[in-house]
Order: C-alpha cells, then sequence, then structure tokens
C-alpha cells in the first residue's frame, strides 16, 4: 500500500455533527477499500482564496492514509457527489 494525503474543504454551513459524520465517511470509504487512516488533522475555519458555491470561507481538514488506486478512485468517486464537501484533493506521498 501506498502512503496518500488527502485535503478536503467542507461547507462552513455544516453543523459540528455533520462535520463529524463526513470524518466518519471518509475513515469508512478508507476502511471499505482496505486501506488505513492515519491521521486526521481538523484545521478549522479558514477564509478561502476565492468564492466556492458562494462561500467565502470553509472548514478544512487534512486526511493521512494508507491505500491502493482503488482506495484513491472510490474516495473521489464519492466525494465529488457528496453534499458538503466542496473540495478535495488527493496526493501521493514519496516513500
Amino acid at each position: 500500500m501506498r502512503s496518500y494525503e488527502m485535503m478536503f474543504i467542507l461547507s462552513p454551513e455544516l453543523a459540528s455533527e455533520e462535520v463529524e459524520a463526513a470524518k466518519s465517511k471518509v475513515a469508512d470509504i478508507i476502511a471499505q477499500t482496505e486501506g488505513e487512516l492515519v491521521d486526521c488533522d481538523v484545521w478549522g475555519r479558514r477564509r478561502l482564496a476565492y468564492e466556492i458555491k458562494d462561500f467565502r470561507e470553509g472548514l478544512y481538514m487534512l486526511t493521512h492514509f494508507k491505500g491502493t488506486a482503488e482506495t484513491v478512485n472510490e474516495l473521489d468517486r464519492v466525494l465529488k457527489i457528496s453534499d458538503g464537501f466542496l473540495r478535495h484533493m488527493i496526493v501521493r506521498k514519496e516513500e
């Protein structure tokens, strides 16, 4: 398995339980595709460089995980169609 880093931005309108549900959704997808969640760091509310879906702020989260190409593809697919996720980016870390 390879190491990956994923940054995602959530809508600032989400309640705290919805934020926790989004974090658990990411963890569940990683676990279902036989990956391993290493760390999930909440950066908190930050100003966006430009408006995304009429929002000027977002909740930033940084996740480190190990997985396969299937893990990355499934995360990408699900986060694109999920409400509450404004943007996400997955990068493979150098070994």
